[in-house]
């Protein structure tokens, strides 16, 4: 990487080094730029070599001195960071001390970091470009309350854990919750015009929970919704993800009417309960899939009958709402959709949203954990479209 500062330099000792020290020196020093290479930013997640964020790097005497560079002074993983560089600090042959630095990058560091990791371009969504291979679904409903939040955190989570690379935006401008539901209690990370989204559970994660004091509520009109939304997708720097899912209000309007703007790519995930009045809704949020010309991935029914421990059903909400809607979009839409899972009642996956634990996570064998995590492998396995995918071929020339 072209470093915007000076390289990391060697150490020296009292007087005029032999050949043989300064081999050893060096010797030092290039294992311990090996071993610094393992660490990876906390919220950037490449390794800091990479980043330009290490200013001085030497072994002298069995001293490893090293000096590394902060994006912002009040960075919220610093100690974190710390802790990675002295272990693998300490890891090097021949290391007795260590001897950590912390500075903080210039203004023309900041933006030779934010150019390397944006590739030069700004205010351009990534999962918009034609050769983007991120899947992205849009969890949609017709209402509020069918637990649209809460299934979309475990899918993020549930995603995660099968080692794929997965951002989520909370794009209920006016209702967010994903915050709690993941525990994330933090503000994002500002390098420049560049946004670093905090990441719980190995999910990068983004709203507008973030930007506001405590419980305050967000009132703004339509214009101002899109351009939050176009930020969260241009402005944060989510790096290369495999999924994307978004988190929509409920209904039909300006933030559903945006995302299939500015991702015509993204796919929808309808979200319903069983009850047919809810049912009837959801299939209103899905047939606009028609008006947009988007996909639709398959419907998920939540609150779904749960077995009590005598071996009977409990269908508070009803049954069957799931395959309803799956059924009426299909032929709305002249295609099949799939009803990808029915997740019973559970109490714990209440408490599990509130404790900012994912029941995916927290108790991955309990029922509707376990139809979750499938609703998850589902999604996995899906590939994006080629359509509109440039294949990289050349008419030849005679």
């Amino acid at each position: 990487m072209d470093h915007p500062h000076r390289p990391a330099s060697h150490g020296t000792s009292r007087g005029r080094m032999s050949a043989t020290t300064t081999d050893q020196a060096d010797t030092g020093t290039a294992a311990l730029l090996a071993a610094l290479a393992t660490v990876k930013d906390p919220e950037i997640r490449r390794p800091i070599t990479d980043l330009g964020m290490v200013e001085h790097a030497a072994v002298v005497d069995g001293v490893a001195q090293v000096t590394v560079l902060l994006t912002i002074a009040a960075c919220p993983l610093r100690d974190k960071l710390s802790v990675d560089v002295t272990a693998a600090a300490r890891s090097v042959p021949g290391v007795r001390e260590v001897q950590l630095q912390l500075g903080v990058m210039t203004d023309e560091q900041r933006t030779g970091l934010r150019e390397r990791l944006q590739g030069g371009a700004t205010r351009e969504i990534p999962f918009a470009r034609p050769e983007s291979r991120t899947r992205v679904y849009a969890v949609a409903s017709g209402k509020g309350g069918v637990g649209k939040s809460t299934v979309t955190v475990n899918l993020a989570a549930a995603l995660a854990a099968r080692g794929l690379a997965v951002g989520l935006i909370d794009a209920d401008i006016y209702g967010f919750s994903v915050p709690r539901m993941l525990g994330v209690t933090g503000r994002p990370t500002r390098v420049g015009d560049m946004i670093l989204p905090p990441i719980a559970h190995d999910v990068k994660v983004i709203s507008v929970g973030m930007f506001v004091d405590g419980n305050v509520p967000v009132v703004w009109r339509g214009p101002m919704l899109h351009r939050a939304l176009q930020q969260f997708l241009a402005d944060v720097f989510w790096g290369d993800l495999d999924v994307l899912l978004l988190d929509l209000p409920p209904g039909t309007g300006d933030i559903a009417i945006s995302t299939a703007q500015l991702i015509p790519s993204a796919e929808l995930l309808v979200v319903t309960t069983p009850q047919q009045a809810a049912a009837e809704v959801a299939e209103r949020a899905g047939a606009i899939a028609v008006q947009t010309r988007q996909r639709i991935a398959g419907v998920v029914e939540n609150m779904s009958p749960m077995t009590l421990p005598d071996g009977t059903r409990l269908d508070l909400f009803g049954s069957g709402g799931g395959a309803r809607v799956a059924a009426s979009l299909g032929r709305t839409l002249g295609t099949d959709v799939p009803l990808l899972g029915e997740v019973p009642l559970q109490v714990s996956l209440r408490e599990a949203g509130d404790g900012g634990a994912p029941l995916v996570l927290a108790e991955p064998s309990s029922p509707a954990a376990q139809v979750l995590t499938s609703v998850a492998g589902r999604l996995a396995a899906r590939t994006r479209p080629l359509a509109g995918v440039s294949l990289g071929i050349s008419p030849a020339r005679r």
